[in-house]
């Protein structure tokens, strides 16, 4: 069920304001489509309204927790530099797969492929582990060390993922543009914290939000990764 804008707290408000969710791009970055959730223009800059990013963050997280209860999987992207480590270190706490290196193209198109390099990387770190790599000379034990860091840095987040995702949260759609048209062309919602500079018409649940600044990012990040998290 949809909340209404009838149903927000103050706090839920304040919340968002004090961590500078409501700080928008510049009007001449505005996107059309996201003109309806800005609230006004103050000093050429877009504002953004809170009750409608309230709104919207709730319907998001409602969506994904239902995901979560009928056992789905959602993927997360961040790549950018605010969000990447707290993304990767929240998602690692709750084992949820996730990206914050960088795109992998083809990950949803031609996931059987992609998958086959973490496949190569868990049996690198289990060979490592197990003592495999005794029998082999100082040099080939550091080729194959360099060999599984290289594949760790990009796939080390997709260890636990047994499956292509069923669900997408996004952070940035403009920087993670091929994340988001992979998913549409594989018909795979998408949760999204969306600035006022990209059009939300595009994301299956966008949350309009400054998507620039830590503290913005962080709060939302966090809101939605416990969410599905906390429901399972």
């Amino acid at each position: 069920m949809l909340m209404e804008e009838t149903n927000i707290s103050t706090n839920d408000i304040e919340k968002l304001f004090n961590a500078g969710v409501h700080l928008g791009h510049k009007k001449n970055r505005l996107h059309p489509k996201a003109r309806k959730y800005v609230y006004k223009i103050v000093n050429g800059t877009a504002i953004i309204d809170l009750t409608k990013t309230v709104v919207s963050l709730n319907n998001a997280k409602a969506f994904l927790s239902q995901n979560s209860k009928d056992g789905k999987v959602m993927l997360v992207v961040a790549t950018k530099r605010v969000a990447n480590q707290f993304a990767a270190d929240l998602c690692k706490e709750y084992a949820i797969p996730y990206i914050t290196a960088k795109w992998l193209p083809g990950l949803l198109t031609n996931f059987e492929t992609i998958m086959k390099n973490v496949k190569k990387m868990k049996q690198l770190e289990t060979d490592r582990e197990s003592g495999a790599w005794d029998k082999f000379v100082k040099h080939e034990r550091t080729k194959l060390g360099k060999e599984l860091n290289k594949l760790k840095k990009l796939y080390e987040g997709l260890a636990t993922l047994e499956k292509r995702p069923d669900v997408l949260f996004i952070v940035d759609v403009k920087k993670e543009k091929n994340a988001l048209t992979e998913a549409r062309q594989n018909s795979i919602p998408v949760v999204a914290v969306i600035d006022t500079n990209a059009n939300p018409a595009m994301v299956t649940y966008p949350i309009i939000g400054n998507d620039d600044s830590a503290t913005s990012v962080q709060l939302l990040v966090r809101d939605i990764i416990e969410s599905f998290a906390k429901a399972k």
